[in-house]
């Protein structure tokens, strides 16, 4: 599966040596558009390798070996002296204990009704709210003819078999509801958090299959604009996501790393380009450069020869780079790779991690020259003044017409694109390939999409688009335009000012500037993240930097107020998993297990939804119960049974939230 933001204005490029930067092995991997095919390919190194500190990137691994997890599920059923109930396709009961209970009712319904269990087990649905129990069924998806479904709900509710699982069914309308057994619970899920630890919340569900994640994509030699947020993360996201859920996931980075834009950058330097600075700070260098050679071409306007003026420089320039001159090849190397040694650091700080850093200067003339061979083949273009075109109405009035081929000969984006896809389904296989990308790309997308299905490429089913929308007013609090680097900066200064206001929490805090920076990086994603994606947004900084209220930093403080119930405690982390949960009778401990029972759906919804508002909402709900027990589940001056039962519940609790906002790509702070 592939996972890709795209750049539609950029040319394609070249290949080229490997780069050592400070602390990256970094490859580059492809095709020399001139040269014989190579296989050379950027590769950064995992991203617990990216940094040993305390808390920045702490050692989340979201690759899960399935065949060596330890499992407990099974183990607490026999403890608890209960068969498990008849496994049904499409469940994982030894990961997920809603599965595991969806499979009872599953059976049991089948046995009272006389209904096939394929059409029962997939028509269980989430309920809203626990007040209408965990899971319902809604009668009329059964089929079943000459009997109302209100009776038929009834009927079923009084004769159904509660057992050790449920505490209750109800008929209510043409629904039935069930609750499951908070006993039944607490002695399964809590162990089972606290054996599987991070692995909480993953089952094998896309196990053999590969996924081959492409986004961000930013354009090389500019800053990380604070507009890429947006596919950056959703894509980390969904990476994250989908390695959870089994699959084997490759990270690509496809930049935009070619075009004339270099040629007028390679000019702009020559005028106003300083050693010293690139030194020192490159990105924000080559910008400052690209922005003042812009301005030249501005002021020019058409008065100068073609050869005198800075545009003709800038094309000759390029041209040089196309012909593989290698004075223009090192100018450019040289700015690429500084490019994507900042990017690298940018990623680093945001959790994101890419296998490949590949770019459209992968994509070989002769791949291009075999689509346009393709096309041909299979009359879809026609000539029109020179140029080739493809009319894409007679699949779909919606598409139009799309040129694929200039008249001078030249492709364009599209034509690379499809390229770009038969080499990597070559390359890589994929089951699915997603591209995350902006909805004002809606168009090119279904397009490219369409081309590829009616060349006849099989796997062009498998394509998904994941679009979003767009972050309004992300700037400064001073009103200024910004990169990334800079929000990232002011909302760490916000939080550090926050944080210093409690001082002796703050003289607990061992490195309160790293700390400042991950409340300061969770409160920029969960406000990107807490909504649809398809949902423009405000950028707005009182929001985003509040402690109170479903932010960013609200998740981090709980986080780490469970972090400082599980020090106080004094109670050691082995006697929790064998503590006594018949203790817990509390209606706020009751919903609390009910919530986290419910984490390994919670990541099955996601991957239909493509949407991380999908986990950042569990977590405000998890979040929510567990501050509602505070006041009545105390552990401290409790009898010791009471204070581990507590205690256990609150860790689990706290394993769930780590393990959600690691997903999501943040990392949790235990001290704040």
């Amino acid at each position: 599966m592939l996972i890709g933001f795209r750049h539609l204005n950029s040319k394609p490029f070249i290949s080229f040596k490997n780069f050592a930067f400070k602390n990256q092995t970094v490859k580059v991997c492809g095709y020399n558009r001139f040269l014989s095919s190579t296989n050379l390919q950027f590769q950064s190194n995992s991203f617990k390798e990216q940094s040993k500190t305390l808390n920045y990137n702490k050692e989340v691994n979201f690759k899960v070996n399935f065949d060596t997890m330890a499992t407990t599920i099974n183990d607490s059923l026999a403890k608890l002296s209960l068969k498990e109930p008849t496994t049904y396709e499409g469940s994982f009961p030894e990961y997920n204990t809603v599965d595991l209970l969806r499979n009872y009712i599953t059976q049991e319904l089948s046995k009272i009704s006389g209904v096939d269990p394929s059409l029962i087990f997939p028509a269980l649905e989430w309920t809203n709210t626990l007040d209408r129990g965990d899971l319902l069924i809604p009668v009329p998806r059964l089929r079943i003819k000459g009997a109302k479904p209100q009776d038929l709900a009834v009927e079923w509710a009084e004769n159904f078999p509660l057992g050790e699982y449920l505490s209750k069914v109800e008929a209510n309308g043409a629904f039935i509801q069930f609750h499951f057994a908070p006993k039944f619970l607490f002695n399964v899920v809590i162990k089972d958090v606290l054996t599987r630890k991070g692995d909480y919340g993953s089952s094998p569900i896309g196990q053999n299959k590969r996924v081959c994640v492409e986004f961000s994509s930013p354009n090389i030699a500019k800053p990380f604009h604070a507009g890429h947020l947006r596919s950056t993360i959703i894509g980390g996201f969904l990476s994250n996501l989908y390695e959870k859920l089994g699959w084997d996931v490759t990270r690509i980075n496809y930049l935009g790393d070619w075009g004339k834009q270099f040629g007028l950058l390679a000019v702009g330097f020559e005028r106003y380009g300083s050693e010293e600075q690139l030194a020192k700070d490159p990105i924000n260098h080559l910008f400052e450069v690209y922005v003042k050679v812009n301005k030249d071409v501005e002021n020019e306007g058409d008065s100068l020869p073609e050869e005198e003026s800075t545009n003709g420089q800038a094309r000759a320039f390029f041209k040089r780079m196309e012909d593989q001159d290698p004075t223009a090849l090192k100018h450019w190397e040289r700015f690429r790779a500084l490019s994507i040694e900042k990017y690298i650091s940018t990623y680093k700080r945001l959790n994101i991690q890419y296998d490949v850093y590949s770019g459209e200067s992968q994509v070989p003339q002769e791949l291009m020259n075999k689509a346009l061979e393709i096309f041909k083949e299979k009359g879809l273009t026609h000539e029109d003044r020179g140029a080739l075109l493809i009319d894409l109405k007679k699949f779909n009035k919606k598409l139009g017409k799309c040129i694929v081929q200039k008249s001078d000969g030249t492709t364009l984006y599209l034509t690379r694109d499809v390229g770009e896809a038969i080499q990597r389904y070559e390359k890589y296989k994929y089951d699915k390939s997603i591209y995350v990308v902006a909805s004002q790309q809606d168009l090119h997308v279904a397009q490219f999409f369409e081309i590829l299905k009616q060349m006849g490429f099989e796997w062009a089913k498998n394509l998904l688009h994941i679009n979003f929308g767009m972050v309004q007013g992300m700037s400064t609090r001073k009103g200024t335009v910004v990169f990334l680097d800079n929000i990232l900066e002011e909302t760490k200064e916000k939080m550090h000012e926050v944080m210093k206001k409690n001082e002796a929490k703050y003289a607990q805090i061992e490195n309160p500037d790293e700390v400042a920076d991950l409340i300061g990086i969770s409160a920029v994603m969960i406000q990107d993240m807490q909504s649809k994606r398809i949902n423009n947004y405000e950028f707005k900084w009182e929001r985003m930097t509040s402690f109170e209220g479903d932010t960013g930093p609200y998740l981090q403080y709980a986080h780490s107020r469970l972090r400082s119930v599980e020090r106080k405690s004094g109670i050691s982390t082995e006697k929790l998993a064998n503590a006594d949960f018949s203790l817990l009778v509390e209606p706020q401990a009751e919903l609390l297990i009910r919530l986290l029972g419910q984490y390994p759906d919670a990541l099955r919804n996601a991957s239909k939804t493509h949407e991380p508002s999908t986990i950042v909402t569990y977590l405000f709900k998890l979040t929510h119960q567990v501050s509602s027990c505070y006041d009545v589940l105390w552990v401290a001056g409790q009898t010791e049974e009471l204070a581990t039962a507590r205690l256990a519940l609150y860790s689990a609790a706290r394993q769930v939230l780590y393990n959600g906002m690691t997903l999501l790509g943040l990392t949790p702070v235990d001290r704040m």
